[in-house]
């Protein structure tokens, strides 16, 4: 998901779509609320549903300048709340993955939460 977004914004596109999943969708969501995305919209096209990401409107320049995922399969990399990294002092955020479900690393750390470090946005 993260590829399709950052090749989206190399070419210039206002729009991404990409096969659903609920991390997914959780992930885009956080996006959006924290103003890196536009919109995010679950559409069923014949019997599977996709996610289209609207990266910004039309004319607009992209909001994200680097996107990056942090925990790989290969690399999985958990941190406790006090040791969740900021991101360009705090101007960019990092996606975390809880017991308390997907939110924010400044979330998480005012609810005293550490776990798995998905993404970091700028």
């Amino acid at each position: 998901m993260l590829t399709r977004i950052r090749n989206g914004i190399a070419v210039g596109k206002h729009e991404v779509s990409l096969p659903h999943s609920k991390a997914k969708e959780t992930v885009a969501k956080i996006l959006a609320s924290n103003g890196f995305v536009a919109d995010v919209k679950a559409t069923t096209e014949g019997k599977y549903k996709s996610l289209n990401i609207v990266i910004n409107a039309e004319g607009e320049p992209a909001k994200i300048t680097e996107i990056a995922r942090m925990s790989r399969p290969g690399k999985r990399m958990y941190v406790k709340a006090d040791e969740i990294p900021a991101i360009k002092r705090g101007r960019g955020i990092v996606v975390v993955s809880t017991s308390h479900g997907v939110m924010t690393g400044q979330e998480a750390k005012s609810k005293r939460l550490g776990g798995e470090l998905i993404c970091k946005v700028y």
